[in-house]
């Protein structure tokens, strides 16, 4: 019985670790296709450490900079294209207020859409990198990969 009991609590501090760890977010814009289409679902693991390459939601509603002009939801989801210390790309310059030569600053981040129709860093500059959820670890939508083993249950948040 004992041991009934034991793996109860095991799963219990899973669950409670899981839920933590991890969040299961809807796409609702275009800014990401191909990659992620609307209505697709992606489990994202909580994080602060992001890697160039990697696909980030964030949070895009700020008082100033990043994320003004037009309501935004208030999460989005975009790539990582540099992080501090990489030279700021020149697709980016002109919105980050850079020069040639300049690196991203220490606390921010450059995030571009994968798709044509996208609010970036090439509009807004930097993201600070303190406004990211975590990164993106695999697709739960049908038909696109197979789940893999559960999520926790966490309700969804759109993000664009």
């Amino acid at each position: 019985m004992w041991y009934v009991l034991g793996a109860v609590a095991v799963l219990a501090v899973l669950a409670v670790v899981a839920r933590r760890a991890l969040v299961v977010v809807r796409v609702s814009g275009v800014s990401m296709a191909p990659t992620f289409r609307p209505g697709d679902r992606v489990l994202v693991r909580r994080t602060a450490a992001v890697r160039r390459g990697q696909v980030v939601v964030f949070e895009s509603t700020r008082p100033t900079g990043w994320g003004t002009g037009p309501p935004a939801p208030p999460w989005a989801i975009k790539r990582v294209t540099a992080v501090p210390g990489d030279p700021v790309p020149g697709d980016v310059a002109a919105a980050a207020e850079a020069r040639p030569g300049d690196r991203v600053p220490v606390g921010a981040l450059v995030v571009v859409g994968d798709g044509t129709s996208s609010a970036d860093s090439r509009v807004y500059g930097y993201l600070p990198a303190d406004r990211v959820l975590g990164v993106v670890v695999r697709t739960l939508s049908p038909g696109r990969e197979s789940p893999g083993p559960s999520s926790p249950d966490v309700p969804d948040g759109a993000v664009s």
